[in-house]
């Protein structure tokens, strides 16, 4: 072992160490010593953490006998694969549920499917494809917290009035397109003063573009990011830093502010649509209270009419790591977080639609969000697409990002991209079946 590698062995180790140690404080039981105390990790920090705070402490109040323990905690869904690995889980881990796979196929999580289905939690308490997306391989990995469903996000008064309105905004990405490129605005410089749309904006669901054009990332057993339905979904993303120039965009974007802020590019007018979740209706009425918007399923290509009204989703949720000193209890917890009115609160405050297959009428009534319906009826959709069923979708994720980027700078053709993508998973996948799945 080189000295290099010896020094960085080491500094693994004290970070594993530091980690576990952590861990171990943070999983510690103090409470009544009457009650089974029960820890719960999350994410979530800000108005966010609180209002799940607000639902634990209702549940401590509800019983005698459990007492949930909420921490936050940063990377949350590491410390928790971690803390697993070294025998000292939380009871209840708040993560994602695009990684319940990865976690399934590592054994890091309990399966929740025999307690669920005795409490009446089962395919039919739940809107379809939310509840697909959290079984893999015969069993249920998690139930949710917080779901939420993606639409495209237009401004009234920046787009023309003949189409300011969800029924008459474009509905082709073509006619889209066109739109886009009339409205958006040069200086004389030839800087970008504001742009119809960018694909780049936020650009947090990168892994769903090709399904926005048919394409499927997962086809049986093989990974398949260099699709014809994926390089057009691609070409389409160059298309728009061909027109701006990908210098242009790049700085325009630079001068962009956070989404939880003022300067967010949808609230100072530099966007007039943007593709974003049920939650943006939260943030406008925060830091652009007043200003006139409406939301629409994202276009669909021309020659696919069949993908009219499509989506994709995502969920956050609460899972059991497998070790968990204290699994009943914390289903108990889970399950208390299902109820339909523990469910939509919460929802309502986060500014999402609800996971469940019944919602009542003061929810839709009540939600902050006025096109909270539409989202509704988009997670409930047969053409709602979920990231794929597979442990390596934080690697294509991933890939595919890298893809983006280079194909948004003008750095690579998108052909070129996501060949060299493909070419990296397969390799990937090849050792990942091997080392984890045993195959």
């Amino acid at each position: 072992m080189t000295g290099r590698a010896a020094a960085g062995f080491g500094l693994a180790a004290i970070g594993l160490a530091i980690t576990f140690a952590l861990s171990e404080k943070a999983t510690s039981r103090q409470a009544d010593a009457s009650k089974v105390t029960v820890v719960y990790w999350e994410k979530w920090t800000g108005s966010e953490g609180e209002e799940m705070r607000k639902v634990v402490d209702a549940f401590n109040r509800s019983q005698n006998k459990i007492f949930v323990r909420y921490l936050t905690v940063s990377g949350v869904d590491s410390k928790t694969m971690l803390a697993t690995a070294g025998g000292n889980p939380p009871d209840v881990a708040g993560i994602w549920a695009d990684q319940l796979c990865q976690f399934s196929d590592a054994k890091a999580l309990t399966d929740l499917m025999p307690m669920a289905l005795a409490n009446g939690l089962g395919p039919d308490y739940y809107i379809k494809n939310y509840w697909d997306a959290l079984t893999y391989r015969g069993g249920l990995w998690a139930l949710p917290s917080t779901p939420a469903s993606i639409a495209l996000h237009v401004r009234t008064d920046l787009v023309p009035k003949e189409v300011a309105s969800p029924e008459t905004f474009p509905k082709t990405i073509e006619d889209f397109d066109k739109l886009v490129f009339r409205i958006s605005k040069k200086r004389p410089d030839g800087s970008l003063e504001m742009a119809g749309f960018l694909p780049s904006s936020p650009g947090w669901w990168n892994w769903a573009w090709s399904p926005y054009f048919g394409g499927k990332l997962v086809v049986g057993d093989k990974i398949t990011v260099d699709s014809p339905e994926a390089e057009r979904a691609f070409t389409w993303i160059a298309s728009y830093a061909k027109k701006f120039g990908s210098k242009e965009v790049q700085s325009f974007q630079s001068g962009f502010g956070g989404f939880a802020s003022p300067q967010d590019p949808f609230m100072t007018g530099k966007t007039a649509t943007e593709m974003n979740g049920v939650w943006k209706a939260n943030y406008i009425d925060v830091y652009k209270k007043g200003v006139k918007w409406f939301a629409v399923p994202f276009p669909y290509p021309a020659d696919h009419p069949e993908l009219q009204g499509h989506t994709n989703l995502s969920q956050d949720v609460l899972a059991i790591p497998r070790g968990a000193k204290h699994a009943k209890e914390a289903f108990e917890f889970i399950r208390y977080v299902q109820r339909q009115d523990v469910m939509e609160g919460l929802c309502t405050r986060h500014g999402k639609n609800s996971p469940l297959n019944k919602v009542s009428e003061a929810f839709f009534k009540n939600h902050p969000n006025k096109f909270i319906r539409l989202f509704d009826q988009l997670a409930r959709s047969p053409k709602a697409i979920n990231p794929p069923q597979i442990g390596l979708y934080p690697q294509i994720n991933a890939e595919l990002g890298v893809a983006f980027q280079s194909v948004n700078t003008g750095q690579k053709e998108p052909k070129e991209a996501l060949a060299e993508a493909q070419a990296r998973l397969d390799g990937l996948w090849a050792t990942y079946r091997t080392q984890v799945l045993d195959r």
